[in-house]
């Protein structure tokens, strides 16, 4: 195998794959990339036997081929190469020479042979959505994942194809982060799924601007296919919890904030709390809100923040990061925080189909 490639080029194209492979894995072939030179274009496979991705980018083949490298020690060496044209030649004992001007490097690789075979997705029904669309909707949801690992049900984002909607659910059972976007699908097509947080993490760093993603769901896998990338993943087989029961029917107290502002309030404040699970004070009274840390071993602080509210008044306590954390992912300036008394769960909306529930701390 024999071909040549702008440094720029091939680089972007590993770092696209590279982030699956683990560097501890039993199965040496699975540390590698798999190469494989094909008409006008290299194509890039990396896998953790859970996750596959494969990626192809521009490059001029002289002998067609394919072979298997270890990709880290690739991806050290092509980043230190200076921009121009790379030669990569891969003899039939997998031993690869690659030139950039006066520099050249020999790579041991393995045989393609033993490589893992990509999922095979056919006869399954493919839903389309804009990309950009698929991202937002896993940022504005995936913080509120849980990280107890021993709760896999939890652990990745529900990702349900339901009542001509796709739904975005996270949740650790303290808060609940929800998202709609109308999509159009025959009810044949109906699945709830659960997309690992490694592929959620890694679906937010390889989706674009631009195009659209196309899914497909089998028995036990998910793919993806973004036009040049395709990635393929195992689903969690766990059935998620009812999430509309945490969702509170009534909360009759509503106030607008501005987002921004009440974001940095509460950046300014949670300075001074240093431990988990140490609540700040929201007290709403008419048209303003003070928030505050209480006094602990390195100190207090309090803000005050205008909103638009005529109620009675409510004081509830929240751990600062649950309220920071969805105001961070959405992006409109107005929000509306409902509740019914200090005790019960309040409710985060905005502009946009999305609903943040979050318990009060006692």
């Amino acid at each position: 195998m024999k071909f040549k490639i702008e440094r720029t080029v091939f680089i972007d194209g590993l770092k696209k794959v590279q982030n699956i492979v683990s560097p501890n894995a039993s199965l040496l072939i699975v540390q590698n990339v798999l190469l494989e030179a094909k008409e006008d274009k290299l194509f890039l496979t990396t896998t953790n036997l859970d996750i596959s991705i494969c990626s192809s980018v521009k490059c001029e083949v002289i002998e067609e081929g394919v072979s298997t490298l270890p990709v880290k020690i690739l991806v050290n060496s092509i980043s230190k190469l200076i921009d121009g044209v790379i030669e990569v030649d891969i003899n039939d004992n997998d031993l690869a020479t690659i030139s950039s001007g006066y520099t050249v490097y020999r790579i041991a690789g393995m045989s393609s042979d033993d490589f893992p075979q990509l999922p095979e997705m056919d006869g399954s029904f493919e839903y389309v959505i804009p990309q950009i669309t698929f991202r937002e909707m896993l940022r504005k949801t995936w913080y509120a994942a849980s990280q107890d690992e021993s709760r896999k049900s939890l652990i990745g984002v529900l990702t349900s194809f339901k009542d001509s909607k796709l739904t975005m659910v996270a949740t650790d059972g303290r808060r609940l982060a929800l998202i709609n976007h109308d999509l159009d699908f025959p009810i044949e097509a109906e699945r709830d799924v659960i997309l690992p947080p490694k592929v959620v993490s890694e679906l937010q760093r390889i989706l674009s601007n631009d195009g659209n993603v196309n899914i497909r769901i089998g028995a036990s896998q998910i793919s993806f296919n973004l036009g040049d990338t395709y990635f393929y993943s195992k689903l969690i087989d766990h059935v998620y919890p009812d999430y509309r029961k945490v969702i509170p029917e009534e909360n009759p107290e509503c106030i607008e904030v501005d987002r921004h502002m009440l974001l940095s309030a509460l950046e300014r404040v949670s300075v001074m709390v240093k431990e988990n699970l140490v609540p700040v004070s929201l007290k709403f009274t008419s048209n303003q809100l003070l928030i505050s840390s209480g006094q602990s071993s390195v100190g207090e602080a309090r803000d005050v923040v205008p909103i638009k509210y005529d109620g009675s008044g409510i004081e509830i306590s929240f751990d600062p990061r649950f309220v920071m954390d969805p105001l961070k992912a959405i992006d409109e300036d107005v929000i509306v925080i409902c509740m019914s008394n200090g005790k019960s769960p309040a409710v985060i909306k905005c502009s946009i189909p999305f609903i943040y529930v979050i318990m009060p701390l006692r």
